[in-house]
């Protein structure tokens, strides 16, 4: 059975999102999970963008050993170097440059001829190959590009020595029955084609991203890329994970399958929703809260009788688990333990101790305490950005005949506790009126967002926002069964993130084209 490399690009063209801005440890975080899924090549960013996406690049290439990580460049020298610079370091290091194809590219973007293009390309291709082992070109736009200038371009990169070709649908137009002509006309046309792999870069702007990509994959794909949960510019790209589950589910007619842990699907998809503070919607297919729910009684009939009448694939093969009741405020250190082992993590002592301390706390507010709950405290306490703010104790006063006011006590990096009171529109407001105050930190609050991690009354609630100042972004995260309090986490988080991004950001150089 023929196999499907995956190319991940969550970190790359993901972060792309509007909103998402990953810093260089979740960066890292991410990667190492993309190795447990079995990513057989990670775009770790466009390391021309910023001293600090190079930075960032360096820092995934030196710590990712099983997987090709990969720097995006355009067709320019100083793209290249960069790209050179930031994969130092790296096991397997591969560089991805690209350049647009189509006519309106041509026209507008580029004001270039089909010669130029070509040219541009082939210097581009040559300079790579001097620094680096392996080059992927990419003809952007290729969707939109005329067949016989695909070939030409093609076959340019297979004389130059490109490992893979990719063939993208970069802005989402084409249909399934086109986007798989043009792999099968490329495969007829290109003398030599057998010497590269081609892939396929699939947008979702009309929603076809992963029939297109399976499209391409009947017709000679051997390499197909995308993101976890689809994320990325605009609608997205293509949800690795729909591929990875399609060809596994209908083998005999794809007959072509993917090395993926399939059972770090879950994880995986949750981590980068986490880090990104993009909600996966609850009708996601693989992912999605309702993937696996049934609520109607003929199917939920059909289920109890036998699983396969309405499910194709099992919860099990993604990584979910059906466990409700798991550990209580009896429990001990070394269940504690057992269990995060089981859910994968393993913890140093202080970082144990730590998550230890919180589930405690946790478990004498709460009844039950499940997987997601215990993966959600571990999701918020386990991050390492420095707490110049802790929030000790916050105190709100509320009636809907009456101003809102909070009372917040914070503790700062030199030990000393600061309390402040303050009014708002709504307790939320007044709460946030108050940190400001006792941070002495002025800042816009860009987005805030409420979800439930898991059920029940006493459910936990997760508050996601995000804080700007001077140009700058800074997502933050808070975890509680109080939503007030879980607003206020939030907060705190992201004014400590604000800080040390600041701090970082004050010694850099914008990249000048």
């Amino acid at each position: 059975m023929r196999k499907i490399y995956i190319f991940d690009t969550t970190l790359r063209d993901g972060e792309q999102s509007p909103g998402v801005n990953l810093n260089t440890r979740e960066k890292v975080e991410i990667a190492h999970q993309l190795e447990k899924l079995g990513i057989d090549r990670m775009e770790a960013g466009f390391p021309a963008a910023s001293p600090g996406d190079l930075a960032a690049v360096n820092a995934v290439a030196k710590a990712v050993k099983n997987s090709t990580v990969i720097g995006l460049s355009r067709a320019r020298e100083q793209d290249i170097d960069a790209v050179r610079e930031a994969l130092k370091g790296a096991q397997d290091p591969c560089i991805h440059i690209f350049l647009a194809t189509s006519p309106i590219h041509r026209q507008h973007k580029l004001r270039m001829e089909k010669a130029q293009v070509l040219e541009t390309a082939r210097s581009a291709i040559r300079y790579g190959l001097k620094y680096l082992p392996k080059v992927e070109f990419s003809l952007e736009d290729a969707g939109r590009t005329e067949l016989d200038f695909v070939v030409e371009m093609v076959t340019m990169a297979v004389q130059e020595g490109a490992s893979v070709v990719n063939i993208p649908d970069t802005v989402g137009y084409l249909t399934p029955y086109e986007y798989g002509n043009i792999f099968k006309h490329i495969k007829e046309n290109v003398v030599d084609v057998e010497k590269i792999q081609l892939s396929a870069h699939c947008h979702n702007d009309l929603g076809m991203a992963t029939a297109n990509t399976l499209a391409a994959i009947l017709n000679g794909a051997d390499q197909i890329e995308g993101t976890i949960n689809g994320i990325g510019e605009r609608a997205g790209n293509t949800a690795i994970e729909e591929i990875a589950m399609a060809l596994e589910t209908r083998q005999e007619f794809f007959q072509a399958k993917t090395s993926l842990q399939l059972s770090e699907i879950a994880r995986t998809s949750r981590l980068v929703s986490r880090l990104t503070g993009m909600v996966v919607p609850g009708n996601k297919a693989i992912v999605g809260a309702n993937a696996f729910a049934h609520e109607s009684g003929i199917h939920q009939d059909g289920m109890l009788k036998e699983k396969t009448t309405y499910e194709i694939m099992t919860p099990e093969s993604i990584g979910l688990k059906e466990s409700k009741l798991v550990l209580g405020k009896h429990s001990g250190r070394h269940a504690f333990r057992e269990r995060l082992i089981e859910l994968g993590y393993e913890l140093s002592e202080e970082e144990l101790n730590r998550a230890f301390g919180q589930f405690k706390d946790l478990a004498d507010k709460k009844k039950e305490v499940s997987d997601d709950d215990i993966l959600a405290l571990l999701e918020e306490k386990l991050a390492d950005t420095p707490e110049v703010f802790k929030l000790k104790t916050i105190f709100v006063t509320y009636g809907n005949e009456a101003t809102p006011s909070a009372k917040v006590s914070l503790v700062n990096d030199t030990g000393q506790i600061i309390e402040t009171e303050a009014e708002g529109n709504g307790s939320v407001d007044a709460i946030y009126n108050a940190i400001d105050q006792a941070s002495g930190e002025s800042v816009v609050l860009s987005d805030y967002s409420i979800k439930s991690v898991t059920h029940g009354k006493d459910a936990l609630g997760e508050v996601h926002v995000v804080l700007t100042q001077n140009g700058l972004s800074v997502q933050g995260r808070g975890v509680s069964t109080d939503i007030l309090e879980a607003s206020a986490r939030a907060y705190v988080d992201a004014l400590n993130g604000l800080i040390d991004k600041r701090t970082n950001y004050s010694n850099r150089v914008d990249y000048k084209s």
